[in-house]
């Protein structure tokens, strides 16, 4: 049977992304990204019809075993089929795992989500983080389901399996909770990256009554595309901005490198902030803080720095006074990224078939 071939995203031939259906076949996500229309834009608040949704979808795969002819296309051109053999639950969220979404992986590289199912539909991993709303720009608190979506998208696809190097053991985060406190950075009508923030007051996990005593910049993560270009430090502010009237900022331990360098990058034009903005561990008493400019400031006598714990805090108190009106060094290079380690290994152990 000869295949329909439709047009991909705002009117892209199908290499960029599309759905070759058989004839009469619905196709609401190809013709809804050649308009303009992206999940974020329309979904509606109702978790439960997604699952159900979701679920039906991967039934009818399975009951089809192969009498299909739907294929997605991926940006190399290649076809990826779709059947169950290539589609896969993930948990959009930790603490909830009743919450899934529906995707569609490259069979010859597994690790590698193509396409999410959302509102009935196939959608490239690019046009779900997409937004037709113009009022979607710069940062804005997570609220919506399809916001959460972006967020999971963002966090578990992008971050966890595109955008880093699966090959290392580097950062990565695990799925957020449900009501994890966010805002995602929207860029020229997409989602270019997000920040978490754990609240002063709320646990600090689900098995402990132990709770924050300091607002905390938690996760922070900006696409490879849109580094050095600030935004690692726009979020830094804004969270700054959030709290102006806590004597104390938390920044998750450990951080990394790169964002190491975007918190120093921030005090350097921020003054103001550099006797508030401490890392810490959970929940952030006095002994599990160290100051992030103090740090800047000892940082070629501690070539360890990254994995030193703390400093006593009487030993901080004495130097503070003597380095926090300091010049910085010459500026270094700008790039942001991850800052939490998490010790479980990503990829789609965290998904099920």
């Amino acid at each position: 049977m000869r295949e329909r071939r439709m047009r991909g995203s705002r009117g892209q031939p199908p290499g960029r992304g599309a759905v070759l259906p058989e004839p009469g076949m619905k196709t609401e996500a190809a013709c809804g990204a050649a308009a303009g229309v992206y999940p974020v834009d329309v979904l509606d608040d109702d978790p439960d019809a997604h699952r159900k949704a979701a679920l039906a979808c991967y039934a009818s795969l399975g009951e089809g075993a192969g009498a299909s002819s739907e294929v997605f296309c991926l940006p190399t051109g290649e076809q990826v089929k779709l059947e169950a053999s290539s589609v896969y639950f993930c948990t959009v969220h930790r603490d909830e795992p009743q919450h899934k979404i529906l995707v569609l992986v490259n069979p010859q590289d597994t690790k590698t989500v193509v396409a999410v199912y959302i509102k009935e539909s196939w959608w490239s991993t690019e046009d779900a983080i997409r937004t037709s709303d113009p009022a979607r720009e710069g940062l804005m608190k997570v609220q919506s389901f399809g916001e959460r979506i972006v967020l999971f998208i963002l966090n578990v696809i992008i971050f966890g399996r595109l955008e880093r190097n699966l090959d290392d053991d580097d950062m990565f985060f695990l799925p957020h909770s449900v009501k994890e406190q966010a805002k995602i950075m929207w860029r020229h009508g997409a989602a270019v990256g997000f920040y978490t923030t754990k609240m002063k007051g709320s646990l600090c996990g689900s098995g402990t009554g132990v709770c924050y005593l300091l607002p905390v910049f938690d996760t922070v993560f900006v696409r490879r595309k849109h580094r050095r270009q600030g935004l690692g430090t726009a979020m830094l502010r804004d969270f700054c901005e959030t709290f102006p009237d806590d004597e104390a900022l938390g920044v998750s331990y450990p951080m990394s490198p790169a964002m190491y360098q975007v918190c120093r990058q921030f005090l350097l034009v921020c003054p103001e902030e550099r006797g508030r903005l401490w890392e810490v561990k959970p929940p952030g008493a006095w002994g599990q803080r160290i100051n992030i400019w103090l740090k800047v400031q000892l940082q070629p006598r501690l070539p360890d720095w990254q994995h030193t714990q703390e400093i006593p805090r009487r030993r901080t108190s004495a130097v503070m006074r003597g380095l926090l009106g300091m010049t910085d060094p010459d500026s270094l290079p700008l790039e942001t990224a991850a800052s939490r380690k998490c010790r479980q290994k990503p990829g789609l152990d965290t998904c099920t078939s």
